[in-house]
Order: C-alpha cells, then structure tokens, then sequence
C-alpha cells in the first residue's frame, strides 16, 4: 500500500468521501493539486497536514467534489431536448430526473425548458439527486451570481426572456418560485441506492468521466431500472455506454449521447 493510498484511505474512512468510486488518475490530479498548494511535496507529509488542519480537509473535500456545471450547458443537447419533452408530453405528465445535480443548475434548467415548451407546472415534475447533502443545501437555495468568468445571464440564453424564470439583482440570479416548486432535492447513492420508479428522462451528464469502470456499471443499471421502457437517458457528450447496457438502449442522437430505452 503507497502513501498515497493511505491518503485516500483516510479521505474515505474518516472524511467520509467515496474515494473508491472514483478513477485513480482523477483523484491524483486533485490531491496533488492541494499539495502544490500547501508546499507538500510526499503524500506522507500531506497525510499529517490532513489530520493535524480542519480547513486543509474542507479544502480537498470541495477539491475532489468540484463538478463543472452550468444553466444550459451543451446548449446542443438542451435544443434536442425540447423535442423530447413534446414527445413525453403526448403521454401525459412526465417524471424527470437529474442525477448527481450538483448545485441544482441542471434540474432548475430542466424545469424552465419543459416552462418554456408550454408545459403546465401539473404536467411534470424533477428529481434532483446528488450524494452530498452540502452540495444539495446549496441548490435548494437557488442563488448564483455571475463572477469574472462565468455569466448566468449568458447562461441561461437558451430561454428567450429567461427573466420570467429568474429574478435579477445585478450579478445576483435568483431562481423564481415557479421553477423552484417543480424540483424536489434528495440525496441519493447510485450505487447503494434504490432505483426510482417510471421515470421518464434521466439526465446523468459528465459524472462518468470521474468514475472507475468498476463502479459506472451499477451506477447506469440504478438509472436504468429507474426508467419505464421509452423514457430518455442523457448522458455527457465525451461519456460512452457500457457494452452490457447497449442492448438496452436505442440511439435518439448519438452525438449528444441521447438514448432512448428499449422494450
């Protein structure tokens, strides 16, 4: 076992991160980017600095959680999803669900989408899930602000007059009340979790490419039994099915990674 096992050991026994769950190459670049920063050169050093430093193990834990997420990302795949919704809407009211939400971005973003197609607020609702209930407090808030690199108003450009779904104060976005009630936040493991039940689309996007090859299989099968047969699986543009779930889907656009679950 290296020193850099024993860090990992300790993240996920004491700070009580899965770091099992992740691909090794991810959790490297993450904990050798806190060394540089706190002038550690051995993993064995940093595995003192950690015990001994309150503030050093938040500091990695909201290194390792970070999740690059925004309003409408891939705006591609969010234009492709206003045909989805108008073919659930056919069937009635529709269970949408984001998985690993992160800051709620997503799920709020899905919720003004399925607004702006028209939908009544009666006709759908969103699950937001993510294994870190900090990170859930957060997005239950429903507050942004814009910074010297990320624009929300740039953002949310995929709505026209995105203003009916947010209310703004300078660089201080707030989601209105009426996307807000339509999404429910909750915690949820993937993997030791319990599927959901007849959901209609799932959107899990760019969560895989941090995860170990052992632990995305079960993962896509809790999605998986979570959908009806028909409903919609999203998955991030640079992210592949595993081979033993391809029979279970057809493509809807291979390109955005939009698949549809088969009979």
């Amino acid at each position: 076992m290296t020193a850099f096992d024993d860090v990992l050991t300790y993240v996920e026994e004491e700070l009580g991160f899965a770091t099992s769950h992740y691909d090794s190459s991810y959790l490297d670049r993450r904990v050798s980017s806190r060394m540089r920063r706190t002038d550690v050169t051995e993993h064995e050093e940093y595995l003192d600095l950690l015990r001994d430093d309150v503030g050093e193990r938040e500091r990695l834990l909201d290194a390792l959680s970070v999740n690059v997420t925004s309003f409408f990302r891939n705006p591609d795949v969010w234009k492709e999803l206003r045909g989805v919704l108008d073919a659930l809407a056919e069937d009635g009211s529709m269970k949408l669900w984001s998985a690993a939400c992160s800051d709620g971005r997503e799920p709020y973003s899905m919720a003004m989408l399925a607004l702006d197609q028209g939908l009544s607020p009666r006709d759908f609702e969103v699950i937001a899930t993510d294994i870190d209930e900090e990170v859930l407090e957060v997005a239950r808030e429903g507050v942004y602000h814009s910074t010297r690199t990320t624009d929300i108003g740039e953002q949310l450009g995929p709505i026209d007059d995105y203003e009916r779904f947010v209310e703004q104060e300078e660089d201080r976005f707030v989601v209105a009340d009426q996307v807000r009630d339509r999404v429910e936040f909750e915690q949820h493991d993937l993997i030791n979790d319990a599927p959901k039940q007849d959901v209609d689309l799932v959107s899990c996007r760019n969560l895989f490419i941090y995860i170990n090859a052992e632990h995305k299989l079960p993962m896509l099968r809790t999605i998986t039994r979570s959908l009806r047969i028909g409903g919609y699986l999203v998955i991030g543009k640079t992210e592949t099915l595993p081979e033993e779930l391809k029979a279970e889907y057809q493509a809807v656009d291979k390109r955005l990674r939009i698949y549809k679950k088969c009979e």
